[in-house]
C-alpha cells in the first residue's frame, strides 16, 4: 500500500509540474491569437470604434449645446481630431481631452 501512495504522489507531482506550465502556455497563446486577430481587423479597417468614424465630431458624441459649439475650435475644424486642435499652448493635452470617451476610443496612429 505504501508503494501506491508514493506512486500517486509522484504521479500527481509530475502532472502538476507539467500541467500548470502547459495550461498557462495554452492560455497565453490563446490570448495572443485573439489580440492578433483584433489587430488584423483594425489594420484592415473592419473595426472602427464606436463614435470615431469620420465626420462624427466630439461635440456630437458629447451632446454639446449650440452655445458650446459656437466657441469650440474642434467644431470649427471637423476634419481634424478635436484633441489635436484643443492642445494647450505648450503642446500638452487638456485634462478634459484625456478623460473624454472620444479620445480614449480613438485608434493609436501608426507612424
Amino acid at each position: 500500500m505504501d508503494w501506491l501512495t508514493n506512486g500517486l504522489a509522484i504521479l500527481i507531482g509530475f502532472l502538476l509540474r507539467l500541467a500548470i506550465p502547459i495550461a498557462l502556455t495554452i492560455l497565453v497563446v490563446g490570448l495572443l491569437k485573439l489580440l492578433d486577430e483584433r489587430w488584423e481587423r483594425v489594420a484592415r479597417g473592419e473595426q472602427i470604434p464606436a463614435g470615431i468614424a469620420k465626420n462624427i465630431g466630439c461635440w456630437i458624441i458629447n451632446n454639446c449645446s449650440e452655445e458650446q459649439r459656437s466657441g469650440c475650435l474642434a467644431a470649427a475644424n471637423p476634419d481634424r481630431p478635436c484633441w489635436q486642435i484643443c492642445r494647450e499652448p505648450d503642446g500638452r493635452l487638456q485634462e478634459r481631452c484625456l478623460a473624454c470617451a472620444v479620445f480614449r476610443r480613438s485608434p493609436i496612429p501608426i507612424t
